[in-house]
């Protein structure tokens, strides 16, 4: 207790030091001194009706003990270490707490001392309210100095001067307040704020930092006229999907560029920043809404740990990365086997996140030697597998490499799992494996099998070890195989859901591509169908079902409604302000091997029961395979891989998925 009292005094000693060498400490001290003589005089005149005759004594007695008192407090509440310049609504409501606390102390005293014996106790009320007026005034022209005075007068040649864009915002609400305000702030901002346009008709004629309410969102167009803006802001966020496309169109009909703030999903913080803004993306039309996050739970499982990410240079992985880093685990274990989407991963994390520890491995899961190094060195305590051959056409041309990577190079994962004592282990899987009709789909509906049969309390062993079936090449003599327990503590489950915005396997990146160089845009089929989420909400919901699960359990997430790929790319071609069909011709070439027009989350015999998390549901299906079932079929797929025989492959893959329709054509 004594080392503790003696440290936060040795603090105290050094912040003073600190601010009494800054210059800008004793003026403002000796104005808030001012100020408060300022403060008694005037409550002593309110209260006397300004004739201080006969009380100009008791006046100057008490200014010693109020002046003491009060600069004492205020340098122990911490009034003397903030930087005026940003003063905000809590440093105001501080001031008003500290003006009572000073009052009671003195009234205190006075009570002890002589029983307020020829005092009036109005002075004093009146003085409390003086001094939180005056303080406060004081600090607001400090920040008005820093905002209008100084910026004004800061020298910026004028070559330097940003031209100023005449900016109208959509929105009149806290997120317009927030950009309004930062323009303010920085004169080197390329904006000048016209007005904001809203859907609350009460709103209009008001102002919000100076700029008027002009009227109706729907209006938009009049009010770009009569303003003359150069530039839009939807400056709101929108979670509704169709109110959001509402303000595209708007914008659109204007012909002026438009920019938007970024979705809920990337406002963990609750951020909003002018430096935020961005192009509309197809991301922000599928108007997804918050994802709701078990926040204990969650740190439960990854606060403290050492937490393994395959495919960690991917579009989930590395969303995985940054949705794991908010819970403070011990280490992140970056895996992936693509050198450019591992440094890439790697720098964003150690430049925006230093103070958490991340290892890199580069490398595949299918290499026996690197896992048994990774969990022997790290051990691990959670594993995201995200790590997988994806692309359904190049998978379904080279299949071998779907058994090698996403089948065998799982099994391996599970193995070292169980075996190296692994608390957590979540496989992410696709809607591609719900009655699938390509060898990509197939493989993972394989890796759902393997992940539900390893997850029995005792494991049966009967499997040939994994390492056996992925080597090209004879083991070499003196390695050890990957020891196999008879028990299994490891907790297995598996997420389940469709397509990721801008991911490597998207269309959208190919679409983009394709109207920047004038078209065409090419679409499989008129009426082919896909669900579509954002990477961030993926990621936030395989964090939340890593949380909810006991073992054995594959989760699936909401997708919402199945979006049309024609009509994404009729939307895609709108955002860049040109026609589809006219401008941008929209070319139908036919679906690709292994493709068909939509995609499902179930299959038959799956029973799908809601969970208490809206957006995650589970499957209760058949009993699942033993290991003992799947070895003989493993051996003849390892078999067929060797042999590069894609027809014997899928052969296999469907007598171990019966619902497999394999496309014997490629």
């Amino acid at each position: 207790m004594i080392s503790i009292v003696c440290e936060k005094l040795s603090t105290q000693g050094r912040l003073f030091r600190n601010l009494a060498g800054n210059p800008k400490f004793w003026l403002i001290l000796g104005t808030d001194a001012l100020l408060l003589v300022l403060a008694h005089y005037l409550a002593y005149s309110v209260r006397f009706e300004f004739h201080l005759d006969d009380q100009w004594l008791r006046f100057t007695s008490l200014l010693p003990l109020i002046l003491s008192v009060k600069l004492l407090s205020f340098y122990i509440f911490g009034l003397y270490r903030g930087m005026w310049r940003y003063t905000s609504l809590n440093d105001f409501v501080t001031i008003f707490l500290v003006s009572i606390f000073t009052s009671t102390v003195i009234i205190s005293l006075l009570l002890l001392g002589n029983r307020f014996a020829g005092f009036s106790r109005s002075v004093f009320i009146l003085d409390c309210f003086f001094t939180s007026g005056l303080i406060t005034a004081h600090r607001v022209s400090i920040r008005y100095f820093y905002q209008r005075v100084a910026n004004g007068l800061s020298f910026i040649p004028d070559e330097k001067r940003p031209e100023k864009k005449r900016l109208l915002l959509i929105g009149a609400g806290d997120a317009a307040e927030k950009v309004l305000r930062e323009i303010n702030e920085n004169i080197q901002l390329p904006y000048q704020p016209l007005g904001l346009v809203d859907d609350d008709p009460t709103k209009i004629g008001l102002r919000l930092h100076g700029v008027p309410v002009l009227g109706l969102i729907d209006d938009l167009e009049e009010h770009v006229r009569r303003t003359r803006a150069q530039e839009i802001l939807i400056a709101t966020v929108v979670v509704d999907k169709a109110q959001m496309r509402r303000f595209v169109t708007l914008c659109q009909r204007t012909q002026l560029p438009f920019k938007v703030l970024p979705n809920m999903g990337e406002l963990l913080n609750g951020r909003v920043s002018i430096k935020t803004i961005r192009d509309i993306s197809y991301k922000d039309l599928l108007g997804r809404e918050e994802v709701r996050l078990e926040q204990e739970k969650i740190g439960g499982y990854l606060t403290g740990k050492t937490v393994l990410i395959t495919g960690a240079g991917g579009s989930i992985g590395s969303e995985l990365c940054r949705q794991v880093l908010r819970f403070a685990p011990r280490l992140i274990i970056l895996f992936d086997s693509s050198e450019e989407n591992l440094y890439n991963v790697q720098m964003e994390l150690r430049h925006e996140h230093d103070n958490i520890k991340t290892v890199t491995v580069l490398g595949k899961v299918q290499d026996l030697r690197l896992l048994k190094s990774v969990f022997q060195q790290y051990a691990p305590s959670v594993v995201f597998h995200t790590a997988a051959y994806k692309h359904v056409p190049l998978v379904e041309r080279n299949p071998w490499q779907a058994v090698y990577n996403n089948i065998f190079g799982t099994q391996l994962l599970i193995e070292a799992a169980i075996t190296y004592g692994v608390d957590q282990f979540v496989l992410v899987s696709t809607d591609k494996a719900v009655r699938p009709t390509n060898v990509m789909g197939a493989s993972k509906r394989v890796t759902e099998l393997l992940m539900l049969a390893y997850s029995a309390p005792v494991w049966d062993g009967s499997f040939s070890p994994a390492w056996t079936r992925t080597q090209k090449r004879p083991e070499p003599t003196g390695l050890q195989k990957i020891p196999q327990p008879t028990s299994n503590t490891t907790r297995f489950m598996g997420v389940r859901f469709g397509n990721v915005l801008g991911s490597s396997g998207s269309v959208i990146p190919l679409f983009k591509r394709q109207i920047e160089r004038g078209g065409p845009v090419t679409v499989t089929h008129p009426d082919v169908t896909r669900y579509f989420m954002s990477a961030e909400e993926a990621a936030q919901l395989i964090l939340q079902s890593g949380s909810m699960g006991v073992g054995g359990e594959i989760f699936i997430l909401k997708m919402g409604d199945p979006i049309k790929i024609s009509q994404m790319a009729c939307e895609l071609i709108k955002l860049t302000g040109r026609e589809p069909d006219t401008e941008i011709e929209i070319r139908y070439v036919g679906l690709r091997a292994g493709e068909k027009l939509y995609e499902e989350l179930i299959t038959e015999g799956e029973g799908i029961v809601a969970t208490h998390h809206e957006k995650i549901m589970v499957l209760r299906g058949k009993e699942p395979l033993s290991c003992k079932a799947l070895n003989n079929q493993l051996e003849f797929l390892a078999q067929h891989a060797k042999e590069l025989n894609s027809k014997g492959i899928k052969e296999v893959l469907q007598k171990i998925v019966p619902e497999y329709s394999p496309d014997y054509s490629v």
